[in-house]
């Protein structure tokens, strides 16, 4: 029979986890039923995703905004802390600034302007633009910032963000900055909340002078009364639990994707990978916000799953190559050119226009899509036929 469907992602109803859960058999039991209820055939290749969320809930990795304060207290000495780049969130950031806010430090918090890290405007591009302000040099206080920008409210959260964040923070006051190193006028110590520019805006403070300097990913590396911690990423990847919790994102992943795997492999005798994700790495072109706020799509996967794709640009060789054939006759001169394609193609012309990023931030995109971050309830994802090309059978 003529295969006609090539990957699939199918999203999986799971029960509602908390603290102490045993996941992996649960999430064991969910494809093994949905394979039985939905006569679903597993595969080699075939990829279990568990969202982030599932894990960390039940690891009960959790921290209180007053650990936090305790934490921030323990590694920043003065009286005042710069809180440089946070990105525009309540899920992700205003939780956080409750928690530092409660060091009972003065804060100075910097915007970047425009927009932040991840997309997030705090203003209209033309009114920025209409202006004599130079964003690369110059620094707002909030009232210059109030003449450029009015009260600019988020294009989806309606949300006006310096005001919330100086709510959130009474001890406070906010500027608007795009060149790190102006942020050492306010303070020389600094709580870096940027995510993925963070390691080299630390390595320029430093450079400047800054005294202590510090990110995200080193706060709650290890427990503070009792509380969650995460060694490799701290605080980044966490998002508000409760008004005075966060979730961290999650630890020992690698044992979970191993002890998972083996269960799945033993129950279906197939090599199936599976893998932890969290954001996908994806921009959304109408708000123009990157929806990458985690600080990796996958803190966690089998070997199976490293690397990079190695495939061939099917439109670049029909174009080529096939141009002057029949529909049948261009059809097998494709599957029999992939199945013979070299397994090095770096650099080549056939691969113009392939996706050149690493497997995890495919699938974890692709996953994070299927289950959305609503009320679908769907937080483990089935992928199927990945790794299938348009030669396989």
């Amino acid at each position: 029979m003529e295969r006609i469907i090539g990957t699939r992602s199918l999203g999986l109803r799971a029960p509602i986890i908390e603290k102490g859960d045993n996941l992996e058999d649960i999430v064991f039991e969910i494809v093994k039923k949905a394979s039985e209820n939905h006569d679903i055939t597993i595969n080699d290749k075939d990829v279990v995703c568990v969202t982030e969320s599932l894990v960390a809930r039940a690891q009960g990795n959790y921290a209180s905004i007053e650990q936090i304060a305790k934490d921030i207290n323990n590694k920043f000495s003065g009286d005042e802390l710069v809180v440089l780049f946070p990105i525009l969130s309540r899920n992700r950031f205003s939780i956080l600034l409750k928690a530092i806010a409660l060091s009972g430090k003065k804060l100075h918090i910097c915007l970047s302007y425009p927009q932040d890290e991840v997309g997030n405007y705090l203003m209209d591009e033309m009114d920025l633009f209409n202006s004599n302000i130079n964003p690369y040099q110059d620094v707002l206080d909030i009232d210059q910032f109030r003449k450029i920008a009015g009260e600019y409210r988020h294009t989806f959260t309606g949300m006006d963000y310096p005001a919330l964040y100086t709510e959130l923070a009474p001890n406070s006051e906010i500027h608007f900055l795009n060149n790190p190193v102006d942020s050492l006028k306010f303070a020389d110590e600094v709580l870096v909340c940027s995510i993925h520019t963070r390691n080299i805006i630390k390595r320029q403070l430093k450079e400047a002078g800054g005294k202590n300097i510090l990110s995200l990913d080193e706060i709650l590396t290890e427990p503070v009364d009792g509380s969650g911690f995460n060694k490799d990423y701290g605080l980044l990847g966490s998002n508000l639990s409760t008004e005075g919790e966060v979730k961290l994102f999650p630890r020992d992943g690698e044992d979970f994707v191993a002890n998972l795997q083996k269960k799945l492999v033993d129950h279906f005798d197939k090599k199936i990978e599976v893998m932890i994700y969290g954001d996908g790495a994806f921009k959304d072109p109408v708000g123009k916000i990157w929806e990458l706020a985690d600080p990796i799509v996958s803190p966690a996967f089998t070997k199976g799953l490293g690397g990079t794709p190695s495939e061939l640009k099917i439109k670049y060789i029909a174009d080529n190559e096939l141009a002057d054939l029949s529909i049948e006759e261009r059809t097998s001169a494709m599957v029999d050119r992939i199945s013979k394609k070299e397994k090095e193609l770096v650099g080549k012309n056939e691969t113009l226009g392939t996706t050149p990023r690493q497997i995890t931030d495919l699938l974890g995109s692709l996953a994070d899509l299927t289950s959305g971050s609503g009320d679908k309830g769907t937080p483990i994802v089935l992928i199927q036929g990945y790794f299938d090309n348009y030669s396989d059978n």
